[in-house]
């Protein structure tokens, strides 16, 4: 936005009122645009929102939009001041301040952890920690390992399709692959562990009225809609409540660990400030 666009802004919306009122000197370093009582909006604080490619149109209209909004929280602000008691105030002030400390703390101590902390796993480090903490690793959802093919119904080579996906040997992996192509949508790894629900957003014939076929375990199932079928073969079953296997609850068990080894690098963060405050005379306790 241009120098002269901006006085031609101020002055159409705040002319009256700033010739009027002496609430700023001319000598004053910082050019005040808006004023709500005691508080001030400076030109510095509205001239970010405007972009090199933005148009003068459009420049007006965000600058005024902006100060709008800024005047109208202001005036919430004066009003809430009034309206509630000093007590409230004090602790709501005693919580900004809080808030403050705690972002501050918090920024600091995570760029040193992210220094510091160490993001490797071993596999012996996660299964003991699986195996201390079993119960902890329930199910919430069914789970199976399965594999699928989504294909036209008119498709050629439909029973060969069918027959190799059952048996599903290396050589009719090998095969299947071969011919990928021209399926709609398809799944062969079935050796992980995947949600029902996940499995009911991909296969559309699916629904309760079937769900009990899927939670079988080696069972074949052909469904099919108006154009299109579906195969699909259940390898495994788990359910609600079973116990999570390890391949499954691994990425939080990482995570856990992580969050542990934060705390820790924190911990040790806060008692090495500590004490170097009290070895170079920073922090002392009066009796």
């Amino acid at each position: 936005m241009g120098k002269h666009t901006l006085k031609f802004l101020l002055v159409l919306c705040f002319s009256t009122f700033l010739q009027s009122c002496n609430y700023y000197k001319e000598t004053e370093e910082r050019e005040v645009v808006a004023r709500v009582n005691e508080n001030y909006l400076y030109k510095e604080d509205i001239q970010a929102l405007i972009g090199e490619n933005v148009t003068e149109e459009d420049s007006i209209l965000i600058v005024s939009n902006f100060i709008t909004r800024w005047a109208t929280q202001q005036l919430l602000i004066d009003r809430a001041k009034y309206n509630l008691s000093s007590e409230v105030q004090k602790e709501f002030d005693e919580l900004v301040k809080n808030y403050k400390n705690e972002l501050y703390t918090k920024a600091y101590a995570d760029a040193l952890v992210s220094k510091k902390l160490d993001t490797s796993f071993n596999e012996s480090e996660i299964e003991s920690y699986y195996d201390a903490h079993l119960e902890n690793f329930r199910l919430n959802e069914d789970l199976v390992k399965l594999r699928f093919i989504n294909l036209d119904k008119n498709s050629l080579d439909f029973k060969d399709i069918k027959r190799k996906f059952i048996r599903f040997n290396e050589e009719d992996k090998t095969d299947l692959d071969k011919i990928a192509l021209q399926f709609k949508a398809f799944s062969f790894n079935d050796s992980v562990w995947v949600s029902t629900s996940s499995v009911f957003n991909r296969i559309g014939p699916l629904s309760d009225s079937n769900k009990s076929q899927l939670l079988k375990k080696s069972n074949f199932l052909e469904l099919e809609d108006s154009l299109e079928v579906y195969l699909v073969y259940v390898n495994y079953v788990l359910l609600r409540n079973d116990q999570a296997p390890l391949e499954y609850a691994n990425s939080t068990i990482k995570q856990i660990i992580l969050n542990k080894r934060k705390a820790e690098l924190v911990k040790e963060l806060e008692k090495d400030i500590t004490r170097d405050a009290i070895e170079n005379k920073q922090f002392e306790i009066y009796n």
